[in-house]
């Protein structure tokens, strides 16, 4: 699809589910310069894609957003997370200036195992973070690691969402995989925690956590789309599952660094056949309950 194909079906999709738009937790703005070298990863496909990944929406950030807004995204966030020490403090400052700056963007905020990381985390939360990412495979930290348990619990205690991309897709890291955050959640219960991109490829197994766990929550990014199912298809004999957990999967693109078009994310959703509330829920809802939208 053009970005205007996007926009017309999307119109389409939205009014005919009655919804008043759409909300993506799974969406990336960062420092420019930030931005340019995850692109320049990708590019050259680094090991952590494991595929030739191209950049659908590689523009601007003030093009990127007026793209969004066109799409009918109501709300988004602005996911960063750091690879290294000393980066996060500095991420979540910009993030905090963006999100002041852009008010349908909820304020996001990341960490890093550090021995700094619950003071700036509690600084992110006292600025109204309402987010935050922490990325497994990139960090390339354990997240049982120590000096991360004051984050869990002041988020665990603040009900703060984390948006975690922990599963093993598309590649693999040392710390990937359900039993690291199994551990994490057995000592911090009632962590808000949503599996980024429904855990790929694991997808059976953090289905098992939320199934353990009340407030773990499941983003759809990428997960059904012609290039995921080429990859790492969804066991077809999980569908009960993906109804009976309705009001705990949320929408999620990764756009802009998706190889594919926006639409195509909601197309994917929609033949899965679950019905329309099941999208209502999925799309908007869960979202909006989640995060106190109007």
């Amino acid at each position: 699809m053009t970005a205007a194909d996007d926009a017309t079906y999307l119109s389409a999709f939205r009014a005919g589910l009655g919804l008043p738009g759409i909300i993506d937790v799974h969406t990336h703005f960062m420092p420019d310069q930030v931005m340019r070298k995850v692109w320049a990863y990708f590019d050259t496909v680094g090991p952590l894609t494991g595929r030739t990944w191209p950049i659908t929406y590689r523009d601007d950030a003030e093009v990127r957003l007026k793209t969004l807004r066109d799409f009918g995204v109501r709300a988004f966030t602005a996911l960063v997370y750091p690879h290294k020490p000393d980066m996060a403090a500095w991420l979540n400052e910009w993030t905090a200036e963006f999100a002041a700056g852009t008010p349908d963007c909820l304020h996001t905020a990341t960490f890093f195992p550090e021995p700094q990381a619950a003071g700036y985390v509690g600084e992110a939360v006292e600025r109204g973070a309402r987010v935050f990412k922490a990325h497994v495979q990139v960090g390339g930290y354990h997240p049982g690691d120590p000096l991360l348990d004051p984050v869990w619990g002041l988020l665990e205690d603040a009900r703060i969402p984390i948006v975690i991309h922990c599963g093993s897709g598309p590649a693999p890291g040392t710390h990937t995989g359900p039993e690291p955050i199994a551990g994490v959640l057995r000592r911090f219960p009632r962590l808000r925690l949503v599996i980024a991109h429904m855990g790929t490829p694991e997808y059976s197994e953090f289905l098992d956590l939320a199934g353990d766990y009340a407030e773990v929550r499941l983003d759809t990014t990428m997960v059904w789309t012609d290039f995921s199912e080429a990859d790492a298809p969804f066991p077809v004999h999980e569908h009960g599952r993906l109804r009976a957990f309705a009001d705990r999967i949320l929408f999620g693109s990764d756009f802009p660094n998706i190889p594919h078009s926006y639409g195509h994310s909601i197309e994917a959703l929609e033949r899965l056949e679950l019905g329309d509330d099941w999208l209502r829920q999925v799309c908007y809802r869960n979202a909006a309950t989640l995060f106190g939208i109007e």
